[in-house]
C-alpha cells in the first residue's frame, strides 16, 4: 500500500430523479441502488464503496429532497439532510435539462449552512447543447460558492473519472474502512428487496410506486448451492394488490422473473424466488409499519 492512503465519505444529494442512483451504480460497477424514471425511489441511505490502490470513497446515496406528503416522505427528507452532517464532501446533482426551481433553491439554502466542500455535479449533459451547459454553469456559479463544478453523464460515464479524481484530491489521509472487494455496507437482504421493488416500479402504473414496500422474509441456501428467497410486496389498497398480481398472475410472474435475474447476478448462484402480495392500509403513515419495513426513526 502507498504511504498515503486517502479515504472519506461523499453524500449524493439533489432533487428526485437527478441521477444519483445512476451515478452510484456506474461508479461501483454493480447495481446496488435502484434506478427508475419515477422520482423519489431511493428511500434509505445507500452506501457504495469505491476503492483504488491509494484511496477509498464511501458514497451515501440519499433520498431525493422533496416536499413530504406523509411520514415516509418526512423520513426520506430528514435522512437526506442528516447525511450532510456526516460526510467529507457533498455532491449536489442537478439535471442539466431541467430548469432551476424551488427544489434546487431549497437544497442550496440547506447547503449554505455547511462548511463541507460542495461539488456541483451537472448530470445528463448529453441531453443539452454545450452553449446551454455554459449558461447553466454560470447561473449556478452566481447562486453559491461551489468548491468544484463538474459536468457529467452518469448514464454514459462521461467525465465520471474526472469527478472521482477531484473527490480524491479533497480527501485527507485516512483508513481503509471496508475490504477492497466490498461494494456496499448493506446486507444482501436489503439489496434483494430493493431489486424486487425496482421491478415493481418499472412494470406498474403511476398509482403504485410510492405505496409499496418489499420485505424479504427468508433467504436460505439449498443443497447444490441454489438459494431460496421468500419476499412480500406490501401495498396500501386491494386494488393495488390486483394490479401487481395481474390477470392470471402474469404481472407478479413478470416481476419475479426480472428480479430473479438481477438477484442471481448479485449472489452468483441459481435463485428460487417466491413472491407474495399483502395489503397494509396506509402503512406510509404508521410509524410501526415504517419500522417494520426498514424505515426506522432512530436512523434519521
Amino acid at each position: 500500500m502507498n504511504k498515503e492512503f486517502k479515504s472519506g465519505f461523499a453524500a449524493l444529494i439533489g432533487r428526485p430523479n437527478a441521477g444519483k442512483s445512476t451515478l452510484l451504480n456506474h461508479v461501483i460497477g454493480e447495481k446496488i441502488a435502484i434506478m427508475s424514471d419515477k422520482p423519489q425511489t431511493t428511500r434509505n441511505k445507500i452506501q457504495g464503496v469505491y476503492t483504488t490502490s491509494d484511496s477509498q470513497i464511501v458514497f451515501i446515496d440519499t433520498p431525493g429532497i422533496h416536499k413530504p406528503k406523509h411520514k415516509l416522505g418526512d423520513f426520506m427528507v430528514q435522512t437526506a439532510v442528516q447525511a450532510l452532517q456526516e460526510v467529507d464532501i457533498i455532491l449536489f446533482l442537478v439535471d442539466a435539462a431541467e430548469k432551476y426551481g424551488p427544489g434546487e433553491e431549497f437544497i442550496i439554502n440547506k447547503l449554505k449552512g455547511t462548511s463541507t466542500p460542495v461539488f456541483l455535479v451537472i448530470n445528463k449533459v448529453d441531453q443539452i447543447h454545450p452553449d446551454k451547459l455554459l449558461e447553466k454553469i454560470e447561473q449556478y456559479r452566481q447562486l453559491a460558492d461551489f468548491a468544484e463544478i463538474i459536468p457529467i453523464s452518469a448514464l454514459h460515464g462521461n467525465n465520471v473519472e474526472t469527478l472521482l479524481k477531484q473527490i480524491t484530491q479533497y480527501l485527507e489521509e485516512g483508513p481503509q474502512y471496508y475490504p477492497e472487494d466490498q461494494i456496499t455496507d448493506h446486507p444482501e437482504r436489503f439489496v434483494v428487496s430493493e431489486l424486487i421493488r425496482e421491478k415493481v416500479l418499472h412494470l406498474t402504473t403511476d398509482e403504485i410506486p410510492h405505496s409499496i414496500a418489499v420485505t424479504v422474509e427468508q433467504i436460505k441456501e439449498r443443497e447444490g448451492g441454489a438459494v431460496y428467497i421468500s419476499a412480500v410486496i406490501i401495498v396500501e389498497r386491494s386494488s393495488q394488490k390486483g394490479i401487481i398480481i395481474g390477470k392470471q398472475g402474469r404481472m407478479l410472474k413478470e416481476i419475479g422473473q426480472r428480479a430473479r435475474q438481477d438477484i442471481e447476478t448479485l449472489l452468483g448462484s441459481k435463485v428460487f424466488l417466491d413472491l407474495w402480495v399483502k395489503v397494509q392500509k396506509d402503512w406510509r403513515n404508521s410509524q410501526y409499519q415504517l419500522n417494520e419495513h426498514g424505515y426506522k426513526e432512530d436512523e434519521y
